[in-house]
């Protein structure tokens, strides 16, 4: 048997796993609720009475694919005999072996070992429990890329130097470190008392979002340094925060704030349907003392940055007077400064920010930062930029892709162009803008055309849709994604 490493309240399963079905995934995903962590021993196939039309290769692949696995191996050994090698806090067995004899029992209780019989809640949507795949999507369509890739002379070996250079570039991002949870449960019917759905929840994820998610984007696509400069309240959720951005490698600057939550963002799914989502967020203005802290952090850090970003997501954070000392600063200083300024269940104002390399407004955020539902794209873009000054504006248009303005040093004359959503069966749109942000901001940066620096945006946002969950994209996927669009 291959040495396994435990540690804390371990639970150990063992069997076939010959076709890998939803009553299996429901029992593992109890056993892992038993402990800290689930070890799966699966059994070889010599030891089968039956030979399965599944290799035990492919038996173990299925295992380890589940969320809920830590760690799975092959053995030949018996169930007692695994026990008492690795010495489990538990073994959990399916209910139908409650009146069975169970050869583990004497090793357990030997140790003080326990023995837990259960199968799991019913769930309706075993998918759920897969782990997510960090491969881009078969389903890309880079017909428009290479025409536009064409009209703007953009050649995948300027796009390699890019990326080179981006590993010399130190970046701060200044705004809410959100925390984005995801309950899953079953839909069990209505309420006979009200009107409402009931559900029995089976699964929680929690995710860091926000600026924070855009500092992970950045780092993860190959910056030198990423700082965060965020506000986090006395609760959980800013505990979340602070004990797993350093799994992004970002250096925190994390203030609290008693008067104010750490925004949190509960969603129930039952399937992939969201039922309800649950805002625990406040709007007021971080205090003056509050604003001359985050200065003074910045303050630190100035010297040494290339590109500072706001990512503002309007629950106070940002106050103008703060906008406009951070943004004088950068002048100074001679840092590039790109902004996103989100208005969804709260309100904001892309126009603000003013004077910036980059601003990256949905259509929507832009007709409410100009009050205007009427006029088309192109009219709208330069309405905004006359307003905002922006270098470069993007206009993003969810599964239309996106629209890009660039307007001269004058505001007076500009041009206009679009990319398309290149994936064509996104899994989950999530943190497409942040991505699109981090990467696009990045090339600029790092010496790229405005044309260069939106195909590496745009695909960038494409392979992060095509995973669950707004986490990091890996750089081994960008950089695949960029190769496949030119050939």
């Amino acid at each position: 048997m291959a040495k396994v490493s435990t540690s804390g309240k371990c639970i150990l399963v063992q069997g076939n796993f010959d076709v890998l079905h939803p009553g299996h995934i429901r029992l593992l995903s109890f056993a892992r609720s038993c402990g800290q962590e689930l070890i799966v021993a699966v059994n070889k196939d010599k030891t089968m009475p039956v030979k399965s039309r599944v290799s035990e290769k492919h038996r173990l692949e299925m295992v380890n694919s589940l969320e809920c696995v830590d760690h799975a191996f092959l053995t030949d050994d018996l169930p007692q005999d695994v026990v008492n090698i690795l010495r489990p806090y538990a073994v959990v067995k399916g209910k139908e072996f409650e009146c069975r004899a169970n050869p583990e029992l004497d090793i357990l209780n030997e140790y003080g070992g326990k023995l837990i019989f259960g199968s799991g809640e019913f769930e309706s949507n075993a998918e759920q429990y897969i782990k997510k795949t960090s491969r881009p999507a078969s389903s890309f369509d880079f017909a428009e890329m290479r025409n536009y890739a064409s009209r703007h002379n953009i050649k995948a070996s300027k796009l390699s130097d890019t990326l080179n250079k981006v590993k010399s570039l130190n970046v701060l991002v200044i705004g809410e470190a959100i925390v984005d949870e995801y309950i899953q449960g079953t839909a069990v019917g209505m309420s006979q008392e009200d009107p409402t759905i009931v559900m029995t929840p089976n699964k929680t994820d929690k995710y860091l979002g926000g600026a924070a998610i855009t500092a992970g984007h950045i780092k993860a696509l190959g910056a030198n340094s990423v700082s965060l400069v965020s506000v986090i309240g006395h609760d959980a959720a800013g505990s979340f925060v602070s004990e797993h951005i350093n799994n992004y490698h970002v250096t925190p600057y994390l203030f609290t704030d008693s008067t104010r939550p750490t925004p949190l963002k509960t969603r129930y799914r039952a399937s992939s349907k969201t039922l309800l989502r649950v805002n625990q967020v406040r709007q007021h203005k971080i205090p003056i003392e509050l604003q001359k802290d985050i200065i003074g952090a910045i303050e630190q850090e100035i010297a040494k940055l290339d590109l500072l970003v706001f990512s503002d997501f309007n629950y106070g954070l940002l106050p103008q007077s703060l906008v406009n000392t951070i943004s004088q600063l950068c002048k100074t200083h001679s840092v590039k400064v790109v902004a996103d300024s989100q208005t969804s269940s709260q309100v904001g104002d892309i126009s603000r920010y003013t004077d910036m390399d980059l601003i990256t407004p949905t259509e929507r955020e832009t007709r409410v930062a100009l009050n205007n539902p009427d006029d088309g794209l192109v009219v709208l873009a330069q309405k905004l930029t006359n307003k905002a000054k922006p270098k470069n504006l993007v206009i993003t248009l969810g599964e239309d892709g996106i629209f890009i303005h660039k307007p001269t040093l004058t505001f007076e004359h500009w041009e206009n162009d679009r990319l398309p959503a290149i994936n064509t069966n996104a899994t989950d749109p999530a943190g497409a803008g942040d991505c699109f942000l981090a990467a696009s901001s990045l090339a600029l940066v790092a010496g790229a055309s405005s044309w260069e620096a939106f195909y590496l945006g745009s695909l960038a946002a494409a392979c992060q849709v095509s995973s669950l969950g707004n986490v990091p994209l890996s750089i081994d996927v960008f950089e695949k994604a960029i190769s496949e669009s030119f050939h």
